[in-house]
């Protein structure tokens, strides 16, 4: 009944403000209603690149242009939306989800997630998980990274010759290698990996408005069998303590603000963890269906593997995975001209602003020796910036490299399945065939200028 009150008040009204405002054309709304359009998205947000800094949104004003979503992602007048979910709703609406009482578990998008609180608790909380994200803590991971790589390509050797040769690298490399490696980080059971991805891809949507009442129930199931499996995995490592991040915020529990309390390690534990491999597995898997159609890419990257530090941020730049954030106004302010009042959320379209001509030339072409690779805003900005940043770039970087080195031949066996997500963009399944694992030479150079398509999913 509660799960049911929630859904009416948030998801189901926005569902059918969503839905009236793609029947009267609004690109933005129709891409967040049409999984048809999902498939290829870019298109339709060129429809929203107008002169202006903002266009008419599905719910609020959109940006797609580059140097305003900087601006706002940096500004201090702007703060998460999270923790302001609710307070566009009609007052009757407000109350019946005071009535309706809590979720059963913590959300990554609600107070006290990190993502969904400024400072100061933001503050608080970046500083104590921090230090297992910084350059050094990375690179001392990337010699495991590429081991548990490889361990992961000869699984699915193995598994391809029992199939044909096929194999669907979603599901048995791109989500296995970064759940694996931020399991070993925080003290997450590896043995736990295949439970963790089932409830990954089950949260997901909670990133996303206006979901169906099945999705949404099954979103706050989830999260509810995480919070428990949270409460007691948090006690063993107060028990049993070990040398990683996760049983050092465990043992500092606290509620004078010496450390984190009970919610706040659970909200912490929850977002660190799911974030460490959610995005990463749709960079792996984004960036693989790239290089298949783009085979000049590829060669470029067999003749000179040092080009692929700068692949990973051009895989980032042309197809993220995360599309869009969003930023309330906290005071009343201007944008590039455009007054903006308190309150007021705007929506940052980072994967359009990836493609903003007057930053990135020939934007929808996919360059891995493009210049100014590195400058896109997948990450977001400002004090909200991609934490993970650093550990999702090795990871992509290790991945990508090793699975195209061992298998130069490696290609589609067909046409993938993309997640049915808004702001998460990835496969669920992505079907190849391994080739030879033998053949060690680069083929000729080549250079793809065609622009970045559908691509095979």
């Amino acid at each position: 009944m509660h799960s049911a009150v929630r859904w009416t008040t948030t998801h189901g009204a926005l569902r059918l403000a969503i839905r009236a405002r793609a029947r009267a054309g609004n690109p933005d709304a129709q891409v967040m209603t049409d999984p048809a359009l999902r498939a290829d998205p870019y298109p339709h947000y060129e429809r929203l690149r107008t002169a202006a800094p903002f266009a008419d949104g599905a719910l609020a004003r959109v940006s797609v242009h580059h140097d305003v979503c900087t601006d706002v992602l940096r500004s201090e007048d702007f703060g998460q939306i999270g923790a302001h979910l609710t307070d566009r709703l009609p007052a009757a609406f407000r109350l019946a989800l005071r009535l309706a009482g809590d979720r059963p578990g913590v959300s990554p998008i609600e107070p006290p997630s990190m993502v969904a609180v400024d400072p100061p608790e933001h503050t608080r909380y970046r500083r104590l998980v921090s230090r297992a994200f910084s350059a050094r803590a990375v690179a001392g991971l990337r010699e495991r990274t590429r081991q548990i790589a490889d361990e992961l390509l000869d699984d699915l050797e193995r598994e391809a010759a029992a199939h044909d040769g096929q194999v669907d690298l979603a599901a048995r490399y791109a989500s296995l290698l970064p759940v694996t490696v931020i399991s070993e980080m925080l003290g997450v059971p590896v043995a736990m990996r295949e439970q963790f991805l089932a409830w990954g891809d089950r949260a997901a949507p909670v990133l996303d408005l206006g979901l169906d009442w099945a999705t949404h129930r099954d979103v706050e199931r989830t999260l509810a069998e995480l919070d428990t499996w949270w409460r007691e995995h948090l006690r063993r490592l107060r028990r049993d303590p070990g040398p990683d991040l996760l049983s050092s915020l465990a043992t500092t529990v606290d509620d004078d603000g010496g450390g984190l309390t009970e919610t706040e390690l659970r909200a912490t534990a929850a977002l660190v963890v799911g974030a460490g491999f959610e995005t990463t597995v749709n960079l792996i898997g984004n960036g693989a269906a790239l290089l298949f159609a783009h085979p000049g890419q590829r060669r470029l990257l067999a003749e000179d593997p040092s080009l692929w530090p700068n692949a990973v941020d051009e895989v980032l730049r042309v197809d993220p995975p995360v599309q869009r954030t969003g930023r309330r106004a906290r005071r009343s302010t201007t944008v590039h001209g455009v007054p903006v009042a308190e309150g007021e959320w705007l929506i940052l379209l980072l994967a359009a602003a990836n493609r903003d001509p007057r930053v990135f030339s020939d934007p929808h072409v996919f360059d891995v020796t493009r210049p100014n690779a590195r400058d896109h805003v997948a990450f977001a900005g400002g004090i909200h910036f991609c934490l993970g940043a650093a550990l999702a770039r090795m990871e992509g970087e290790v991945a990508l490299q090793a699975l195209f080195e061992r298998f130069p031949d490696l290609g589609p066996a067909g046409p993938g399945r993309r997640r049915g997500t808004v702001i998460l963009r990835g496969h669920e399944s992505l079907p190849v065939v391994l080739g030879s694992a033998a053949r060690r030479t680069p083929g000729a150079g080549g250079h793809d200028q065609e622009p970045v398509g559908t691509s095979p999913a």
